[in-house]
Formats: structure tokens, sequence, C-alpha cells
């Protein structure tokens, strides 16, 4: 089912003019940030083929950011690190990297639409399972948070060299969990995940 702009319209026949999707990227990777992004759609400008990011390839997610980036009203990036994922764990800190984004955007929202969590600020919002793949500004989130995320991952891979970081951005795959264990835990992975923990302890 394609992603609609029915949600954003019921809350503009409520009032509410500056409605942002919210999205995070990378809960389940080994390595890194948490990103999460907010957006404020222009309704007069709409942007074609909108979609859950992990449902298209690179370079369609990539032109989409651009286009997003060129006609929204608003939008804005946020992040948590692997240090604080470690330390409130990872759903306390996608939560914590969208309030960030959601903080960081200009003109400020008042409404928002989230993809399945809360967010701890006192605006009006609704938590959709499946947003990113129902609700056009949540897509809109889940693409440039995702492909702010991959940037970085892909300048990560010169810095933590041998481990596949600009392939496999973080997530946990043979060639990651391979890596881990032969060359060891980086300071940006995230300990409290089982794979890491295990290599830590030397039980792998």
């Amino acid at each position: 089912m394609p992603c609609t702009s029915q949600f954003e319209e019921e809350a503009r026949r409520l009032g509410y003019s500056r409605i942002a999707g919210v999205d995070e990227v990378g809960r389940g990777c080994l390595f890194g940030p948490v990103y999460a992004a907010a957006v404020i759609l222009d309704p007069g400008r709409p942007i074609r083929g909108l979609a859950d990011s992990k449902t298209l390839d690179e370079e369609r997610r990539e032109e989409l950011a651009r286009q997003i980036r060129a006609s929204a009203v608003a939008f804005a990036i946020g992040s948590a690190t692997a240090d604080e994922i470690d330390r409130i764990n990872i759903r306390q800190a996608s939560r914590l990297a969208m309030r960030r984004a959601v903080e960081a955007i200009q003109p400020a929202c008042d409404y928002l639409l989230v993809d399945a969590l809360t967010i701890d600020l006192p605006l009006p919002q609704q938590a959709l399972i499946k947003g990113d793949a129902r609700v056009r500004s949540i897509a809109a989130a889940s693409i440039l948070a995702k492909v702010e995320r991959d940037h970085l991952l892909a300048e990560l891979d010169a810095a933590y060299p041998g481990y596949g970081m600009a392939r496999h951005k973080g997530y946990p795959t043979p060639e990651h969990k391979e890596a881990l264990v032969r060359l060891g835990a980086t300071a940006l992975h995230r300990r409290s995940f089982a794979p890491v923990r295990e290599v830590l302890q030397g039980t792998l």
C-alpha cells in the first residue's frame, strides 16, 4: 500500500499547520549512532515515490533526499551516540535522537507523526506502527535519516578499515561479525549489544 497524506490532512483539519513526520534509522546496528529526522512536507509541493527507506535502493534514496531537502518546509537531523545507546538502551536512545531532531527543526512544528514511538516533548503526536510505509512525512524522515547515517558510515569506513562499514553500515552481517571477532570492537561499537559484548568478554 503506498504512502498517503491522510494523517497530515487530518491534523490540518484539526487546525495544525506544521506537521512533522519523525523516524529513526540504525536501531539494529552494532556500530555507531542512531539517527533520526523530522520533516515538515509542503502540501503544495508533493514528492512522488516516497516510501519506507528500507524498500528503496541507494540511488533512489539519494534522489528522494535531494527532493525532500529542496521542497520541504523544514527538516532537521538528530542522533544519539553509541555511548548513549549503551547507557540508556537503544529504545530510549532512538527516542532521544527523535527529540533532538524535533527540537532542531525551524520553524518549529506543532504536531508530530512518529514511527512507532512517542517523543518526550509537550507536543500533540501520534505513534503509528509501520508509519514509514504508510505516512508520507514519516517516509520522508526515514529517507533523510537513512541517507545521512549512510554518509557518516561511509566516512567512518576510512577511520575503521577492515570492518566493511561502507558496505553493511554497521548492521550485523556475517562480514561485520567476522571482522568484529578478528579485529575486536572499536570505540564506536555498541557494547550493550550481544555480538559486541561477547567479543569483549572473550566468549566468541
